[in-house]
């Protein structure tokens, strides 16, 4: 069975005190000396791991200043978790403090005692004594902020301690066909013990602070006219439309099978990477890498397809592919082509090449080939609804544009023009919800091959967030594997 990351708690509150080891320091890695239950203290603990860094009188500090001051409840909850306390009551305490504090009311020992009480775990917390003991008689020795930032780092120092552990028996038992696994391990366990615990209240912000950027980003594209804000997609009249797609952007391409919408969104990625030198990540869950690579191929060096895939190539062809290799094989684009079983396992991708490559486009292809994979959900409808709005929120925190490709319902087959409205979007309408831009492809000649506007397809903007919706009008050369301008048909 494959060793999980660590999460982050030190050990079992209900397992069996250890004795505390003779050469520990006296302070920061032992407890202090069990007292008399007359002073209301407790029987201090000892570590049930030999030597785990703690300091109980700093946590004493912190959560007595927390029963008598809400507002340092306010400043130590954004960086400050229950997991952070060595001794199960503490954390106990302070979540029951948190309680409290989000119900509107004091947090002093009284409704402290309340609230852990409701939940039968007022004993196991040392009783109302303790509480008045922690308000009232702990020792100052430290400000709250001193405690506080102690807390935190003897935290962090047993978290790492402990995936230390984990990371020397993995190494142990590690062969040299696993050390990928055993690295990638390794890096998970050292950066779950590390990081900082995000705050569960995000800090609030100044209208005035935020309009100062808000000027500043405005006279910067204004100055600079001659650059994009945003990341190119290769069509001049969309860039025009759309100012290039924006970090934090989720777009949708959608369009009927066999419409091109695959080929519109490698064309997306081939533009940021080759074209533009952005990282980029293109994953694919319906073609293969060497498929992907082809059409990426034929797009670039003008070179039939099928030219290709029949091994027909004439000297002219190899010649545009020569030419063309250099800059193809340098581009920055990662290609996964793996069948994700669940979206959990992309998301987690898509951090690590973030954190790694920084990647500036995500494109998936495609939507629903995606399954949730985490916790059963009762529709469809409700899965794809889930993993759009994650993908929004995935967009978001690494602020980056997330491109995913959809399909359409079979509702513009029944109208004459057979074009495409925004509602035909299939299995959810959360789509059209979370999407900031959501691109609609239609080809005319699809249906009818005779058509005055053979090798034209329409973008059809039906939603944009950040500005108008229009038609946009691009040449579809599908023996290349690709769009282009119609000034470049």
């Amino acid at each position: 069975m494959r060793s999980r990351p660590y999460e982050g708690k030190t050990r079992d509150p209900a397992a069996a005190p250890a004795q505390p080891r003779n050469d520990e320091p006296e302070v920061a890695y032992r407890s202090r000396p069990e007292q008399s239950t007359k002073d209301h203290t407790m029987s201090e603990d000892t570590s049930t791991s030999l030597g785990l860094p703690h300091d109980l009188t700093a946590e004493q500090i912190l959560l007595g200043a927390m029963l008598r001051a809400p507002n340092a409840v306010t400043e130590v909850v954004e960086d400050l978790d229950g997991s952070r306390f060595y001794r199960p009551a503490h954390e106990l305490i302070y979540t029951g403090i948190l309680t409290v504090y989000a119900q509107g009311q004091t947090p002093d020992p009284l409704n402290v005692r309340d609230a852990l009480a409701k939940d039968d775990l007022l004993n196991q917390a040392g009783g109302l004594p303790y509480l008045n003991h922690l308000a009232h008689e702990t020792p100052r020795t430290m400000s709250w902020q001193q405690a506080a930032q102690r807390v935190l780092a003897l935290s962090t120092l047993r978290r790492t301690r402990e995936a230390a552990a984990h990371i020397d028996n993995l190494v142990a038992e590690g062969t040299p066909e696993s050390v990928d696994e055993v690295i990638n391990t390794a890096q998970a366990e050292i950066f779950a013990a590390t990081a900082q615990h995000r705050s569960s209240l995000p800090p609030d912000r100044p209208l005035g602070d935020i309009l100062e950027g808000v000027l500043d980003e405005i006279e910067g594209i204004a100055t600079d006219t001659d650059t994009l804000p945003g990341i190119s997609t290769g069509f001049h009249d969309l860039d025009n439309l759309t100012n290039g797609l924006q970090p934090g952007q989720l777009i949708v391409l959608a369009g009927r099978p066999a419409m091109g919408c695959s080929t519109l969104a490698l064309n997306l990625a081939r533009t940021a990477a080759v074209e533009q030198r952005l990282p980029t990540v293109f994953f694919s869950l319906a073609a293969d890498r060497n498929q992907v690579a082809m059409r990426l191929l034929a797009a670039e060096a003008r070179v039939p397809l099928h030219h290709m895939r029949g091994g027909s190539l004439s000297d002219t062809d190899w010649e545009r592919l020569a030419r063309r290799m250099p800059d193809v094989s340098s581009a920055p684009l990662f290609i996964q082509d793996d069948i994700y079983s669940n979206f959990v396992n992309l998301r987690s991708h898509c951090r690590r090449l973030r954190a790694r490559e920084d990647i500036r486009l995500i494109v998936v292809d495609d939507l629903h080939l995606l399954h949730y994979g985490t916790r059963p959900l009762s529709s469809r409808y409700e899965e794809i609804s889930e993993i759009s709005r994650c993908l929004k929120l995935l967009a978001k925190e690494l602020a980056v544009p997330v491109v995913a490709v959809s399909t359409l319902n079979r509702s513009p087959e029944q109208r004459t023009d057979k074009k495409p409205w925004i509602a035909d979007l299939r299995d959810s309408g959360a789509l059209e919800d979370n999407a900031d831009l959501v691109i609609l492809l239609h080809r005319e000649d699809a249906y009818e091959r005779e058509s005055p506007r053979a090798g034209e397809a329409d973008l059809l903007v039906v939603k944009h967030t950040q500005g108008p919706t229009a038609d946009v009008t691009i040449a579809f050369q599908g023996h290349y594997s690709r769009f282009v301008d119609m000034a470049h048909a």
